[in-house]
């Protein structure tokens, strides 16, 4: 991508540093056999690759930022416990994907800032995907880009026309039943549901209107930070089922102005009815 009149000079600085990783894991990309892979965990690998793209994340932003914070996926918090700037970085998200060769991973960077003691907000972000060269990146208040081109969510208004992403938990990961439940009210009412792995990409999608939404239980933090502002920006709406912040449990329903209202309900009344089915088996 080249250099965006748009983008700030936080943003600049996490452009070049997200090109230099997705460079680095694309060359690992090619030699995938190869990597020297851990289990981290279940349905979820840790590899060299992933390691090496949080080195090179983190002193590209330390260089530039060396006042910033870090809470980074594989390494944890870095700085200073009363940060007022915080980077919240992805280095691979996707990992099952990029190790079993398939091109939909990316590399993701939210810029968090702290408002007051207890409260904090996402006020930048980008997603690379480096298979596909493409660059989106969001700023509160400037709005969403895909390279240099405007992002707006879908402007789809029925479900029955929708396609929604999500993600699924793996097996012993819990939410498990409020996922199936959710599922199973979701997709008779909708054009289709995808699940393609990467929870940053989904969100991505959903700015630039190739999903019309998305909902996921329990992700992590930096798994959604830079795109809850790229939602938002935009045009699309953000929230936990209940309609609260996101961020707080990670529960995400995300869409545009028509469909968001309708998807929350529906994951509400999955949450409801898993909850209805455990009191009866206790």
């Amino acid at each position: 991508m080249a250099p965006s009149p748009r983008l700030s000079p936080a943003l600049n600085v996490v452009v070049n540093a997200v090109q230099k990783a997705g460079k680095r894991l694309l060359r690992d990309f090619g030699e995938v056999e190869q990597l020297q892979v851990s289990v981290k965990g279940p349905g979820d690998f840790v590899s060299q690759a992933d390691l090496r793209a949080e080195d090179t994340l983190r002193a590209e932003l330390s260089r530039a930022r060396p006042n910033f914070a870090f809470l980074m996926e594989e390494s944890g918090s870095h700085g200073a416990a009363d940060w007022e700037w915080r980077w919240v970085v992805d280095p691979l998200d996707g990992t099952s994907n990029f190790l079993h060769g398939i091109p939909h991973w990316c590399v993701s960077v939210g810029i968090e800032r702290r408002i007051e003691a207890d409260r904090t907000e996402i006020v930048a972000g980008v997603i690379y995907n480096p298979a596909a060269d493409e660059m989106f990146w969001a700023e509160k208040g400037v709005g969403a880009f895909l390279n240099d081109r405007r992002l707006r969510v879908s402007g789809r208004k029925d479900l029955k026309e929708a396609l929604f992403a999500t993600g699924i938990p793996f097996a012993g990961v819990p939410r498990k039943a409020e996922f199936s439940q959710i599922l199973a009210r979701v997709m008779p009412q909708v054009a289709g549901v995808r699940r393609f792995g990467s929870a940053a990409l989904d969100l991505a999608w959903t700015a630039a209107g190739r999903y019309d939404g998305y909902w996921e239980l329990g992700i992590k933090t930096w798994d959604m930070a830079a795109g809850l502002v790229m939602v938002r920006e935009a045009g699309g709406f953000v929230t936990d089922p209940d309609g609260g912040d996101p961020y707080a449990e990670g529960n995400v329903v995300a869409g545009n102005q028509a469909l968001h209202g309708k998807l929350r309900e529906v994951v509400q009344e999955g949450i409801a009815a898993a909850a209805a089915a455990r009191g009866r088996t206790a």
